[in-house]
């Protein structure tokens, strides 16, 4: 696959370390149970809480990538597979990129000074949501991501509203969701073409729309589906699945990408 992993995140977690959160139920042992029912407000799933993709195992990486690929890039158990490349484990050839897409992956590939993730710029949708720690605050009309690395907050309004029609591009684009049974759905528009959706330099264009299934199985687990459909640059629409863990007892920790960065130094040698 070619992918560098050079400027990538180094996470530090907890803030607030082993603070007791009274909404999570507890065993005998006063430990979180992250097997009970999932909370509920206002008659829907309730997917507050500080969350984190499940990440990959290193013996996942050493299929792919061949054996003692992790030993050489130590970063691997801070990140997920698809965040290193959105068709992980298919062949260059069955990924349905249009050729305009596959001359810009070709292109960052061989410039990896130029991509967002060395620059500390925001990776958008859905790095915010595949290598990140990041934090849910559920409200009735609005929900409220805090990314804990480089990316902005992220609003999605749950008020009814529709999306805009002519949306001025940004980094997380435009967001609004509804529930369908106890599944939250999120349609997101308005994404710029700045940030690519994963390390190998897929891109997205300004008509992507992003489209997020959530389902909180219990307190401590959360099913989340991606599907991605760009016509501008992909022959269909294409989807990813991962698992979302709690972190229970614990907050986010501060982050400045840029302090101490030393990385693009040595990305033209």
């Amino acid at each position: 696959m070619g992918i560098t992993l050079a400027g990538t995140f180094t996470c530090a977690y907890a803030q607030w370390p082993n603070y007791p959160d009274s909404r999570i139920p507890r065993t005998k042992d006063g430990k979180p149970n992250l097997t009970a029912p999932a909370p509920r407000l206002n008659g829907k799933p309730d997917i507050s809480g500080v969350w984190q993709a499940e990440r990959s195992p290193a013996s996942e990486y050493d299929r792919v990538m061949g054996k003692g690929f992790t030993d050489l890039q130590p970063d691997t158990h801070d990140i997920t597979t698809n965040f290193l490349n959105v068709f992980w484990g298919m062949k260059p050839e069955e990924e349905p990129l249009r050729p305009e897409a596959a001359a810009i992956v070709n292109h960052r590939r061989q410039n990896p000074q130029e991509s967002p993730f060395t620059q500390c710029l925001p990776g958008g949708i859905p790095a915010t949501l595949l290598v990140q720690t990041f934090k849910i605050i559920q409200t009735p009309h609005e929900i409220v991501m805090l990314p804990e690395i480089v990316n902005p907050p992220r609003q999605i309004h749950t008020d009814g509203r529709p999306l805009p029609k002519n949306p001025d591009p940004r980094y997380m684009g435009y967001s609004v969701g509804h529930w369908e049974g106890d599944t939250l759905v999120v349609d997101t528009v308005g994404v710029n073409e700045r940030t690519p959706l994963d390390i190998a330099g897929h891109p997205r264009s300004e008509s992507m729309h992003i489209t997020e299934r959530y389902r909180r199985r219990d307190v401590g687990h959360m099913d989340l589906e991606i599907t991605f459909n760009d016509p501008k640059y992909y022959t269909h629409a294409f989807s990813i699945k991962t698992a979302l863990t709690l972190l229970p007892d614990s907050d986010l920790f501060e982050y400045v990408c840029a302090e101490n960065e030393k990385d693009r130094l040595h990305l033209g040698k």
